[in-house]
C-alpha cells in the first residue's frame, strides 16, 4: 500500500534495494520542550535536502519526515475542537495512521483499530483527521497518497507504567499488521509522533500544516531526507521509523531476516506471555533495510532491553581480537553474538524512544556523523556539518562519531553519556563472562 514499488519481474528483484540519505537530530539536553527545537530540526532537514532525491517530476521526493515528542498541549487543543478531551501525558497513545482515501475502506480500517484496542483492554478516546495540503506534490506521489488520521487510545488504570502501555500499543499494532495491509502506522506511541511521507524536505511543512503551528513543541526531534539509490519511493518507507532513522545500508539483510524467522519458534517473553505469538512475524514483509532493522530493534526494546543495549546487539563494535577492549565488554559482545548476528554495512544510525536519543556508527566508519554541543544546552547531530548556523562563540564542543562508537543524550538524566561510560554500564549489568563459561 501507498507505494509504486513494482513486483519481482525479469531481472528486477526488490530484495536488492538499497538507499543512502541525510539524517540528523536536535535535542535539548535538559529535556525542555519548545517550538524552537521543532523549528531548528526542520531547518536541519531543509539543509539536508541535497542528500535526498526526486523522481522525474521535480516535485516528487523520495521521502522526508520528522519524529518528535507528542506535542500534548497542541493535540489537547485540537481534540477539544472535535469534542473530546485528552488525559495527561503518558495516559494516552497516539497513532499516526495511513489509510486508503475512500470513505468505505477508512470506516473498515477504523473499526479494525477500535476492535484491536478493546481486545487489548484499552479505551478508544477519539479520531482526528490530520490536515494535509497536496497541491505542491507531484502526480506520482498523489497517485499512491494515503489519508492521514490520528487515533487516540486511553491507558487503562491497571497499567502502571508508560513502558507497559507502550507494549500494549505495540501488541495492538502487531495484531492489526497480521490481519491487513490496508493501513500503516507511521507511529503508535505514548511518547513519540511521526510526520513523514513521499515528500522532499521543503514540502513537509506545506503538506502537514500542523508543523507550522507554534504550539507544536518537543525536547527532541529526528529528521530525515531519503535518497532511494536503487529503490522506489514510498509513503510508508520514508523515514524516520518508529525507533531509528539512518544513512547507509544494511548489507547482511537477507541473512538477518532469515535468522530472525528461524528463531521465532523459540520466542518466549515474561512481559507478553501467551501474547508473544501475536508479535510474529517480527519483520514485516516488503520493508526496506531501514524498516527491517527498526522492526528488530522495536522487538528487543519491547521485550525488556534498554534502547542502547539493543543497539549494541544489532550494531556491535569490532570486538573479536581487540587487544585493548575490556574483558567485560568482550564478554557482552560474545554472549550476544549467540543470540543475534550483526546487522552489518555502512550505516550511521540515529535512534530514540522519545526520552533518550543517540547515534551509532558502523564498525568500519563508512558513513559520516558530525555533532555540535552548544553552550545553551543543545546537541545537533547530522550526517554532515553545516546543517545549523551556530555562532562559533556558542559552540562548547564539536566532534564526530568514531567507528563502532555510540553517542547518547538522556533527557531524563539531563546529560550526555559518552561511549565508554554507557557501554561499561551495560556490559557490567550481567555476569556475561560467567554465563559464557557455563555455556562452553
Amino acid at each position: 500500500m501507498f507505494s509504486a514499488l513494482p513486483p519481482k519481474q525479469g531481472l528486477y528483484d526488490p530484495q536488492f534495494e538499497h538507499d543512502a540519505c541525510g539524517v540528523g537530530f536536535v535535542v535539548d539536553i535538559a529535556g525542555r520542550k519548545s517550538n524552537e527545537i521543532v523549528r531548528r530540526s526542520l531547518q536541519v532537514l531543509v539543509n539536508l535536502q541535497h542528500r535526498g532525491a526526486k523522481g522525474c517530476e521535480a516535485n516528487t521526493g523520495d521521502g522526508a519526515g520528522i519524529l518528535l515528542q507528542i506535542p500534548h498541549e497542541f493535540l489537547k487543543a485540537e481534540c477539544k475542537k472535535l469534542g473530546f478531551d485528552l488525559p495527561v501525558p503518558g495516559n494516552y497513545g497516539v497513532g499516526m495512521v495511513c489509510m486508503p482515501r475512500d470513505s468505505h475502506s477508512q470506516k473498515w480500517c477504523m473499526e479494525m483499530v477500535e476492535a484491536a484496542a478493546v481486545r487489548a483492554g484499552q479505551t478508544l478516546i477519539g479520531w482526528r483527521d490530520v490536515p494535509t495540503s497536496n497541491e505542491h506534490i507531484g502526480e506520482s506521489a498523489k497517485a499512491v497518497e494515503p489519508a492521514f488520521k490520528q487515533v487516540f487510545i486511553g491507558r487503562n488504570s491497571y497499567i502502571k507504567t508508560v513502558d507497559e502501555f507502550e507494549r500494549k500499543l505495540y501488541l495492538i499494532r502487531k495484531r492489526i499488521e497480521k490481519t491487513t495491509s490496508e493501513l500503516y502506522f507511521g507511529s503508535f506511541s505514548a511518547r513519540t509522533l511521526i510526520y513523514k511521507g513521499m515528500l522532499s524536505a521543503d514540502q513537509i511543512e506545506i503538506y502537514f500544516p500542523d508543523l507550522k503551528d507554534p504550539g507544536v513543541t518537543s525536547a527532541l526531534a529526528v529528521v530525515h531526507q531519503r535518497f532511494s539509490t536503487n529503490t522506489f519511493p514510498s509513503w510508508s518507507l520514508a523515514h524516520p521509523f518508529r525507533y531509528i532513522s539512518h544513512n547507509g545500508e544494511i548489507n547482511t539483510l537477507r541473512g538477518n531476516i532469515n535468522w530472525m524467522k528461524a528463531r521465532e519458534a523459540q520466542f518466549e517473553s515474561e512481559l507478553f506471555g501467551e501474547d508473544v505469538k501475536d508479535l510474529m512475524p517480527v519483520v514485516v514483509e516488503g520493508g526496506s533495510d531501514s524498516a527491517t532493522i527498526d522492526n528488530a530493534l522495536e522487538m528487543l526494546v519491547m521485550c525488556g532491553r534498554s534502547l542502547p543495549h539493543a543497539m549494541m546487539m544489532l550494531i556491535p563494535e569490532a570486538w573479536d581480537g581487540h587487544e585493548t577492549m575490556s574483558d567485560e565488554k568482550k564478554a557482552f559482545y560474545e554472549y550476544h553474538s549467540c543470540l543475534m548476528e550483526p546487522w552489518d554495512g555502512p550505516a550511521s544510525m540515529v535512534f530514540t524512544d522519545g526520552v533518550s536519543i543517540g547515534a551509532v556508527l558502523d564498525r568500519n566508519g563508512l558513513r559520516p556523523s558530525r555533532y555540535y554541543v552548544t553552550k545553551d544546552g543543545l546537541v545537533v547531530m547530522a550526517s554532515e556539518v553545516g546543517v545549523q548556523d551556530i555562532p562559533a562563540e556558542n559552540i562548547l564542543l564539536k566532534g564526530r562519531l568514531q567507528p563502532g562508537k555510540m553517542l547518547l543524550i538522556d533527557t531524563r538524566e539531563g546529560r550526555i553519556i559518552d561511549d565508554a561510560e554507557l557501554k561499561h554500564r551495560i556490559s557490567s549489568e550481567r555476569p556475561y563472562r560467567q554465563w559464557l563459561t557455563k555455556i562452553w
